[in-house]
């Protein structure tokens, strides 16, 4: 059974840069592909990253593309996102996932086979 555990979310104000880690225990973290999911207040929960299993491969969103970069660093079983620009449209619950079957990433919810409780990222105005 695979663990993961997001930090670094908070509040920030409109153009603040923040990073999220989510650490990964109980699995071979170097063999899963990742993902980095949100979900604002009554929408349904968005694809944002994702990421191969060895890190040589990502994909993003168009809404996030060229101000977010997920990367991985396999030694420390940890995937992180690094938000530049941030925008009042970011704001949501921000989760990392792991999937064991699609080694180079996917954009779509159901390949993801484990989630983390999620961590906020509030941007204001």
């Amino acid at each position: 059974q695979v663990q993961l555990v997001e930090s670094g979310g908070g509040s920030v104000q409109a153009g603040d840069s923040l990073t999220l880690s989510c650490a990964a225990s109980g699995g071979t973290f170097s063999c899963y592909a990742m993902g980095w999911f949100r979900q604002a207040p009554g929408k349904e929960r968005e694809f944002v990253a994702t990421i191969s299993w060895s890190g040589g491969k990502a994909g993003y969103a168009d809404s996030v593309k060229g101000r977010f970069t997920i990367s991985r660093d396999n030694a420390k079983n940890t995937v992180y996102l690094q938000m530049n620009s941030l925008k009042p449209e970011d704001t949501a619950v921000y989760y990392c996932a792991a999937s064991t079957r699609i080694y180079s990433g996917s954009f779509y919810l159901n390949d993801y086979h484990y989630w983390g409780q999620g961590t906020q990222v509030t941007v204001s105005s």
